[in-house]
Parts: C-alpha cells; structure tokens; sequence
C-alpha cells in the first residue's frame, strides 16, 4: 500500500505531500524529516527502510520525489509508479525550484490523485491524467450560459425601469409636482423624490460609453466551480469586455524583434560607433535539401563628434563562401577594392554628423546545404492512434554562438496537449495558437546539438512547417572592422563596435 506521495527538498523540508491513507500532518512531517537522515550517501539505490515504513524516491534537481509505502509492497510497482510520479511534476512546473511547486500545488495534488486512489496504484498513463485533469464539463458550460442570459436581462429590465423613472421625474417636474417616491412611510416620503433622482441618474450614468455597468451579483460560478479554462472562453469574455467598452490591452510583437531588445546589455558607445547587422532568410525542405537562404548584411557608421568625421574605415573579410560586397555609391570603390579601406571619394570631405549611415553591405544567396548555420531535423512517425515526434538541431556553423533560440512546432487543434518524453532545454505549450516551443538559451560549439521527443494524436503533415527564431552577437559572414584611423595622419580613432544576426524567416516546410 501506499502511504503518501511527497515532493520534499534535500532537508526534508515538505513542500507537497498527498497522503492516502488516514494520517496526521506530525506524522508524515516527521516521516519525511527523518528521511535525508536514512539515506547512503555514494550508494545507488533508490529507496531506504525503517522498521516501519520503505521510502522510494528519486532526486530531481535540488528536491526529492518521496513515495512512502509500507514493507511489504512491492517494490517494483512502486518504482514504475514513482517514474510516473516524477513525470507528472514538469507537467505542471516549468522549473523544479520550490517555489514553482509551491505555486502549482494543487494542481499536483489533483494529478497525484489520478496516479493512486486509497493506496492502490490506477491503471493510467501521463495522457490520460492530463485529459481527466483537464476535463471539460457540459453542465458547467449550460449553467453559465443561463446564468449570463439572466444577467443580461436584468441589465435591460434595470434600463427599462431606469428611463421610466427618469421620464417620471422629468413631467413631475414640468408640471410644478414632486418627483415621484418609493412608496412613502411618513416623513421618509419627503426626501423619496431626492432619493430617487440620485439613483435614476446614477443608474442612466451606467449607460454611457467606456463604462461596465457593475452588475448586481458576481458573473459566473466561483473558482472553485471551474473545471477548465478554455482559450476560447478567455477570448468570449475579453469580446464582451470590449463590447461594453473596456479598453482590452493586447501585446503583439515579432519574437525576433523581442530577442533583439532582450539581447546584449547597452555598451559604450564612442564617438565613433560601427553597427553590423545581418538578416537571414531561409527555407528547407523537411526531408533535407535547402531550398533557398538569403542573407543581407550592413555596416553602419555614426559619428557623434565633429572631429572625427574625416576618417577611414579598416575591414577586414575572411568570408570564403563568395558573399557579394557593395559600398556606397560616395565610398572610393578603388581604395576598398585595394586596401580594403572604406573612406570618402573626395578626402576633403567629411561623413554626416549625428545620422547612421550605411557604408557597406553584402549580399549571399546559396542552395548549399552546407552553408546552413543551424540544421533541424524533425521526424513524425505515427504509432497507432498517435504520432511521436523526434526532432533535433545541429549547429554546423561552431564560431556562431545563438542566443533566445526558440524552435517552434505547430500542432492539431483539439487533441490536449503534447507527452513529452526526452527534452534538452525547456518547452512552452501554446494550447490557443496550438503551437510548442522549444526554448534554449544559448546553442554554441559547446552545446552545437540536442534533441526534443513529443507524443501527440496527429499526422506527420500537422508538424510542419516548423520555425526558428534566435539572435546573435556574432555575425555569419566574417567580416569586421578591425581599425580605424584618420584621414590626416592615419592616426589611429577609438571606435565601438554593435553586432546583431538576427532571423527575418527560418522555416523548414
């Protein structure tokens, strides 16, 4: 039988414990207490006895997953349980820090409760505790409807009832006469017509534009009746909002654009200060095969400081895969093309003051597979009434080092969400745009592959197309300037140096 389930830390500190049978809170936190004490260290087994009780556990980061049962269990059911257990915890919580279970608590104790009921093991998988977690209820779904239809009603009849009484007021008024009351008791009918008129026009005062009128009676069961959130519930109540004139906030941007404010803290800027862009575009096929990759690349140069706008521009370019360069049109071509120099075709002349301007760009379109800085190999294969999905990403270009790096993969609509299994990094799941994205940090020659399996009731064709976002610090062509100098007397200039390779598409289709 099994006693309790507990995710405690390395102190035996319980940070949630559901217990099964009959059993008081001294009890199991005295339980859980002594367990770090009964431990081995350097031993590798997975559980520990008293004369009473068996602890199984298994570590997970800086916490514990502790399942304690009683001796004569069996002891193999209870692992194969205590997996089951640890699976469930990153369902719920993205980190395995004691806040985040702190946070999730409850949803966990209503998993745990799936997993076992009165000390006995039930026959079920992490998708099936997830669809019962999560389960929709008909009966809910009607009563809200009734009870937002009553709402409604109310709200028209208390109009109604509103332009009458100010109506009332109002010939009561042209006719010299008192404002009609609620129904006097003596002396309290006097000041009914006072009375009446602050209400009639507080109640008009509700009509106006960009005001909810309050309604009388909270809308809606209470939290503790709701059974699941559904996205498409959020978005009815954020169109009745709107509807009755709330301003709704909606944050939209490009992930891309967000990597890019996210990106490198703010360095110092000198005077003379270089940015280096680069945009990629690129499609593959999703059985390999590039399909086209483009990249447009810029230096652009901004002075700040007068003194120093009769400069030239020292580049060096170890790009050996045939990127095409282009200057302005008032850079000396022939001095570039020599000496690889950028300054001005007339030295007399100094560059503009206070505005970004482009010296340089170039250009790359290839249909070479080799030349694609980061690979993504995704394969769906069905099983059944499911599909496992087993996708992977290489770095091929190793001096690249990529930061916000985010995968993202569509799925059907209307299935649950995804069973991971193996995952390097982390994954959000999108369960209104039914999109999962895989999240890494950072993808450099250190960490240049890792692999995601998801299982998920599907066709190999719902997986596609997959995309990718990231940001850079380092740019694909290697070309940099590396001095640079005045025009009169080459002197050498400080200068500062901004360097972002960002994605405009990445798709493998």
């Amino acid at each position: 039988v099994l006693l309790a389930a507990a995710v405690c830390t390395k102190a035996g500190k319980a940070i949630v414990s559901r217990q099964f049978v009959e059993m008081t809170r001294t009890r199991i936190e005295g339980l859980l207490a002594a367990f770090p004490k009964l431990m081995n260290t350097g031993k590798q087994h997975t559980f520990v006895e008293t004369e009473s009780v068996r602890y199984v556990y298994q570590p997970m980061e800086k916490l514990y997953m502790v399942l304690i049962t009683t001796k004569n269990s069996n002891i193999l059911e209870d692992l194969e349980t205590l997996r089951l257990f640890s699976r469930v915890i990153p369902e719920y919580c993205r980190a395995l820090e004691e806040n985040e279970i702190s946070e999730h608590c409850f949803d966990l104790i209503f998993a745990f409760d799936e997993i076992v009921a009165l000390g006995y093991r039930e026959n079920v998988n992490l998708a099936q505790i997830r669809t019962f977690t999560e389960m929709d209820s008909h009966e809910e779904k009607v009563f809200r409807a009734v009870r937002e239809t009553q709402e409604r009603e109310a709200k028209a009849e208390m109009r109604r009832k509103a332009k009458e009484l100010q109506q009332a007021r109002r010939d009561a008024e042209r006719h010299g006469k008192k404002a009609p009351g609620f129904g006097g008791f003596g002396s309290s009918a006097v000041s009914g017509g006072t009375t009446t008129a602050m209400i009639t026009e507080t109640i008009i005062e509700t009509e106006k534009p960009k005001v909810a009128p309050a309604p009388a009676r909270p809308s809606g069961p209470s939290k503790a009746l709701k059974l699941g959130a559904k996205g498409k519930e959020v978005d009815n109540f954020v169109d009745k909002l709107k509807s009755e004139g709330e301003n709704i906030m909606t944050s939209v941007g490009k992930r891309s654009a967000e990597a890019a404010k996210v990106l490198a803290p703010p360095i110092t800027m000198e005077s003379v200060h270089m940015k280096i862009e680069e945009k990629i575009s690129l499609t593959c096929g999703r059985d390999g095969g590039l399909q086209n990759m483009e990249l447009h690349g810029m230096i652009m140069l901004h002075i700040s400081d007068e003194k120093f706008a009769r400069i030239r521009l020292h580049v060096e370019n170890e790009d050996k895969r045939g990127v095409q360069l282009q200057t302005h049109p008032n850079v000396d071509k022939k001095l570039f093309t020599t000496e690889s120099q950028i300054g001005l075709k007339n030295p007399e002349k100094s560059f503009p003051i206070n505005s970004d301007v482009g010296v340089l760009k170039w250009r790359l379109q290839t249909t070479e597979e080799s030349f694609i800085p980061l690979t993504i190999n995704c394969w769906p294969s069905e099983s059944g009434n499911s599909c496992d999905v087993n996708i992977e990403y290489e770095l091929q270009e190793e001096s690249l080092e990529l930061n916000d790096v985010i995968i993202t993969i569509p799925l059907p609509s209307g299935v649950g969400a995804p069973v991971i299994g193996e995952i390097d990094g982390e994954y959000r799941h999108d369960s209104r745009r039914n999109l999962l994205e895989w999240c890494l940090p950072v993808i450099d020659a250190k960490n240049k592959s890792g692999s995601l399996e998801f299982s998920i009731a599907g066709q190999p064709n719902d997986f596609f197309p997959v995309q990718v976002s990231f940001v850079s610090r380092k740019n694909y062509c290697n070309i940099q300037v590396t001095k640079v100098t005045q025009v009169d007397g080459n002197s050498p200039v400080r200068f500062s140096t901004e360097t972002t390779f960002l994605v405009d598409k990445y798709e493998i289709l």
